[in-house]
């Protein structure tokens, strides 16, 4: 047993140090990431890494362990590198966020499927009054592709204009900063209605 372990960890390994693992796309795969997390756990502290690991909403991923708060320890150099992110995608998450918790709140489904102009309509009541239509539209789909990028948004096989939003959103957009989201909505407003100089967030992925 402890043999077919050791051949198994490279595979469940290499995976996550590339990409978020989803329990749906390989259920075979998942179960041995269940099955071996210790060991993953023990690996990947080495390299100053820490599992996440979502087993009811069926994800996992690698993000670095936080730096010591002691400035005098030595700090290991970051394998998973942060993203900048513009204002206007960070904004994008914020809503899509939301968008889960009150799709959750409402019960019935597990899937949040949003088309494109449903996110067009999320993000226009943002943007300056009088906004081109085409230039608002290309800008959603930039936006929207970014966010596919980084693994919060899926677009559906098939279905080029509809998007499933993935539930790993919820471990970078915490509950407390989304109760706060309202307060902050009006500031992006107003700084969404100037040129975006690619000013923005740090995200793990």
């Amino acid at each position: 047993m402890e043999t077919n372990e050791a051949a198994d960890l490279p595979m469940v390994l290499i995976p996550l140090l590339k990409r978020v693992t989803y329990r749906d796309d390989d259920a075979a795969h998942w179960n041995a990431l269940l099955t071996l997390q210790a060991r993953v756990r023990d690996h990947v502290a080495v390299l100053g890494l820490e599992l996440m690991l979502d087993e009811a909403e069926g994800y996992a991923f690698l993000r670095s362990r936080p730096e010591p708060e002691d400035e005098a320890a030595p700090k290991l150099p970051r394998l998973v590198a942060r993203r900048p992110l513009s204002f206007a995608v960070s904004l994008l998450l914020a809503l899509l966020r939301k968008k889960l918790a009150e799709f959750d709140a409402a019960g019935g489904e597990t899937r949040l499927i949003l088309s494109r102009d449903q996110v067009v309509e999320m993000l226009r009541v943002f943007m300056p009054e009088g906004s081109n239509e085409a230039r608002l539209i290309d800008q959603v789909d930039t936006h929207l592709n970014r966010v596919i990028d980084l693994g919060f948004v899926r677009r559906l096989r098939g279905q080029e204009q509809m998007f499933e939003v993935q539930r790993i959103l919820k471990a970078f957009v915490d509950a407390q900063w989304l109760a706060e989201l309202d307060a902050r909505l009006a500031a992006y407003r107003a700084q969404l209605a100037v040129p975006d100089e690619g000013k923005g967030d740090d995200d793990e992925a």
